[in-house]
This record gives C-alpha cells, sequence and structure tokens, in this order.
C-alpha cells in the first residue's frame, strides 16, 4: 500500500492556521466579491440565485438532476461541499445509460473505456486522474489522490496501481451497449461529434454508433458553512484516439474553485476549453466583478474569437457558482442544459443562454 506523503501539505496547512490566528488570511475571505456587470451591449446581465443561497449544488446536462440529488442529501444536513460534490458525480458515474461518464462510456477507437476526474476544495486542494482504467469511479481515486499524495494528477497505468493499491476494485468497464456502439463505429470509422448528444431532449432518436459522442458532469457546490467545492468527471470523446485526455481532469481547464470568489466548470469539446484555460477564466472574471453568467459569456466568446471557423460546428459550455450562490452559465449553441438543487427546489432544470 502506498503511505501518505502529504507531509508538504500538513506543513502549508500549520502555516495558513498559524496566519488566520492574527486574523489575517479570515479578514481577506470576509471581503465581499462584486458581482455586478454588463454584457457586451452594455446590458446589465442579472444571474439568478435561491432566497437562501447556501447550501446549493449545481451541475451540468440533464442528468445532474440525479446527481444533485445525491448531493443535497449531503449538504441538507450541514455536510460539506467537498463529500456532496464526490458523491454527487458518483451517480453520473455510476449509470450505466449514461454513455458519456463513467462505466457506462463509450470506448475510444480502441475499444478500451478511459476515465478522467478531478476535484477541488476549498482550501486550493485538487487532485485528477486521466486516462485511467478498470476503475469505475475516478472521481473518488482523483480524491484520493488530492489527499493521499503530494501531487495533483496520476495518469494511466500509474493512476490505476495507485488506485489498485488504495483498494479499489479492478473491472472490466466496456459494457455490452458500449461495445455494441464501438462494432458500429467500426464499420466507416468516422470521427464527428454530435452536440448535446448529453441532452435527452435531443435523443428522440437513437443516432448511428459513428456518430455518438461523450461529455462531462461538472459539478459545484456551497455548504451551509459558506465554503466551495466542484468535481468533474468523463469518459471523454467516443472513439477518441487512445490516449486522448480533454479538459475534465485538467484544472484551471474543465474546473476551478477558488473560495474567494467563486467556482466554475465546463462540457463540450475539451481541446477549445484547454486552449482557454477556460474555468479558471471564468473565476478570474468573476473575481474582476462579473457577474457568474457575464463570466461564462466572455469565456466563450473567447472561444469564439480564437477559433470562428470551427466554433459554429462544436459545442462548449460553462457553469459559474459565486461566492454569493449565484450561478449562471453560456454556451456555444443552443442545447446545454443544467440542473440546480437549493432549499427552494431539488430537481430544477435550466437551458442555458448561447452565441449561435
Amino acid at each position: 500500500m502506498i503511505q501518505p506523503t502529504n507531509s508538504r501539505r500538513h506543513f502549508i496547512k500549520k502555516a495558513v492556521l498559524g496566519a488566520a490566528a492574527v486574523g489575517t488570511i479570515n479578514s481577506l475571505a470576509a471581503q465581499p466579491t462584486e458581482t455586478a456587470s454588463t454584457s457586451q451591449d452594455n446590458q446589465p446581465i442579472s444571474d439568478k440565485t435561491s432566497s437562501s443561497t447556501k447550501p446549493i449544488v449545481i451541475s451540468t446536462w440533464d442528468f445532474g438532476v440525479a446527481a444533485n440529488q445525491a448531493a443535497w442529501k449531503i449538504l441538507q444536513p450541514g455536510g460539506s461541499a467537498l463529500d456532496a460534490v464526490e458523491a454527487g458525480v458518483q451517480v453520473a458515474e455510476a449509470d450505466l445509460s449514461n454513455p458519456t461518464v463513467g462505466k457506462g462510456g463509450y470506448p475510444d477507437r480502441d475499444g478500451h473505456v478511459s476515465l478522467d476526474a478531478c476535484i477541488m476544495d476549498a482550501e486550493g486542494n485538487c487532485g485528477s486522474v486521466a486516462a485511467l482504467e478498470h476503475i469505475a469511479h475516478p472521481i473518488s481515486v482523483a480524491r484520493k489522490v488530492m489527499e493521499e499524495t503530494p501531487h495533483v494528477m496520476l495518469v494511466g497505468e500509474g493512476a490505476l496501481q495507485f488506485a489498485l493499491e488504495q483498494g479499489f476494485e479492478r473491472e472490466d468497464l466496456l459494457i455490452e451497449s458500449s461495445k455494441e456502439a464501438w462494432q458500429e463505429w467500426l464499420k466507416e470509422k468516422k470521427y464527428k461529434p454530435i452536440m448535446n448528444i448529453e441532452n435527452k431532449a435531443f435523443q428522440t432518436e437513437r443516432l448511428p454508433g459513428n456518430q455518438y459522442n461523450h461529455d462531462t458532469i461538472g459539478m459545484l457546490a456551497l455548504d451551509a458553512q459558506g465554503n466551495l467545492s466542484g468535481a468533474c468527471t468523463t469518459s471523454g470523446m467516443a472513439f477518441k484516439m487512445r490516449g486522448r485526455v480533454g479538459d475534465s481532469p485538467i484544472i484551471g481547464a474543465g474546473l476551478y474553485v477558488d473560495n474567494e470568489v467563486g467556482a466554475a466548470t465546463s462540457t463540450g469539446v475539451g481541446e477549445e476549453v484547454i486552449r482557454t484555460v477556460g474555468s479558471f477564466l471564468v473565476v478570474e472574471l468573476m473575481r474582476q466583478g462579473y457577474t457568474p453568467e457575464a463570466a461564462c459569456k466572455e469565456a466563450v466568446e473567447r472561444i469564439v474569437k480564437k477559433k470562428p471557423e470551427i466554433a459554429k460546428e462544436i459545442q462548449v459550455g460553462f457553469l459559474a457558482l459565486n461566492k454569493k450562490g449565484e450561478y449562471g452559465s453560456y454556451a456555444l449553441q443552443a442545447g446545454f442544459s443544467f440542473a440546480i438543487c437549493h432549499n427552494e427546489q431539488q430537481d430544477l432544470i435550466e437551458k442555458g443562454k448561447h452565441i449561435f
């Protein structure tokens, strides 16, 4: 078994606690963050929030409803945002009908199911795994990386070795429905991701196997103590090249949390999110005074500016939650949805605004 090697983290935490004792850090954390902003056409953008801003949990896509409910069972009685987001996205990872996350995910073009995930807490601690095979809950392995190692990310065979040493069960992740879709794709081997395949409203007819896509569940939570955490997990693009990793396990791209400001996560074509360091960008824009929605819109517009020739052909969406419990989203294309759960309602779905 790998023994914890987090003495450096313990040293840092002790230093932080010492600073907090004299009130320095606490006084900084208590400073309010501004959220007023305007869109590019100078129209005010107002973000939604519950009347009781905490606790609250939000997550990407319609399958976020079930995930949020699992997170809410931890948040409502006063549990931590970190525990909530891990438990929440585990629901999506375990859902065999979800072809975009976890064990039910579609494989790469060689028939291997590889999973990516990351998690980040209110103290800035984070953990990540990428190209992890044979483990059904990569989000929990990512948390172990965060808590039991001095590292942030483990990948491939090393991530699998670590998971097994931590007691995770090795299993075959290629379920029959995914195998059938892969075998159908092999007939023509066309790689053409379809936008919004994660949205059930866009799945009234099952598309040929060579057109299925993968995506992500990203979840953000604010607990009763006022602390933020986030999690992101995916099986990546369907029929990707073996070893391909998108934005989901990359801190700052697929997920970013700053407990002074807010948190953000992303969904869609990960390559474009990586190019803009998208989730970090959204959080930094909120630090500058943008509302969550305005920050997400600006991040999407950066992608359009960088890649106008492909922006209309792909989907990318951002979801953000600030320290006040206000949330917002924006996407390239219509069809992006997200789920919200708070004291007033536990199964709310909203359609994100979009550029095109």
